[in-house]
């Protein structure tokens, strides 16, 4: 099964993502994860990323997409994949189409968590303030002034990838702002369908 979840930041993409990794055994691809480890191990194109991403902004599409082509061919990902952050631009979404098909691969699904983005930076904050309480290192963009950057580029970049997949009859939309256990049942029944 080959997924793409999308929807802005705080939406819940990586704790869906998680679930279903779970459930269909097969990885999750979070771009922002590849490319966090990038930047952890010090790489060129991590260096690259990481002012990028510390204020909020978005890593350029041929970076981003040479990750991910690299990436669905290595064997975990054999029997499907699910992306989470990525495509964010239309563009990327045309390049993963194209990639796609010239690996002979199809999506399953496109499924967009639809949140209100007004209700988005507490669940932020509230993030941080978990992960600090449980000890771990807040993200560098889970801050309010960071949170602004990331909802206006998506609103600018990333909302677009929406409409894309919907034109193509493929994006399926799913209450984001549902309790966590709803919004897994909704998309579980939307794969089922």
């Amino acid at each position: 099964m080959r997924l793409i979840l999308l929807g802005p930041p705080g939406a819940g993409k990586g704790t869906q993502s998680e679930r279903l990794r779970e459930q269909c055994k097969i990885p999750q691809l979070s771009t922002g994860d590849m490319l966090r480890a990038a930047v952890k191990a010090g790489t060129p194109i991590g260096l690259k990323a990481k002012a990028v991403m510390d204020a909020g902004g978005l890593v350029s599409d041929d970076i981003v997409v040479g990750i991910v082509a690299d990436r669905i061919e290595e064997p975990d990902a054999r029997n499907g994949f699910i992306l989470d952050g990525f495509p964010r631009t239309v563009k990327q979404a045309e390049a993963l189409t194209t990639m796609l098909h010239e690996k002979k691969m199809d999506l399953d699904a496109v499924i967009e968590l639809v949140v209100d983005e007004n209700a988005l930076l507490a669940r932020i904050e509230k993030r941080a303030k978990e992960t600090l309480a449980a000890g771990g290192t807040v993200r560098a963009d889970d801050n309010p002034a960071a949170f602004k950057t990331r909802i206006d580029t998506y609103r600018e970049q990333t909302a677009p990838v929406s409409a894309y997949y919907a034109s193509q009859g493929v994006l399926k939309t799913v209450d984001g702002m549902a309790d966590i256990d709803t919004v897994t049942a909704a998309i579980d029944k939307i794969l089922k369908a």
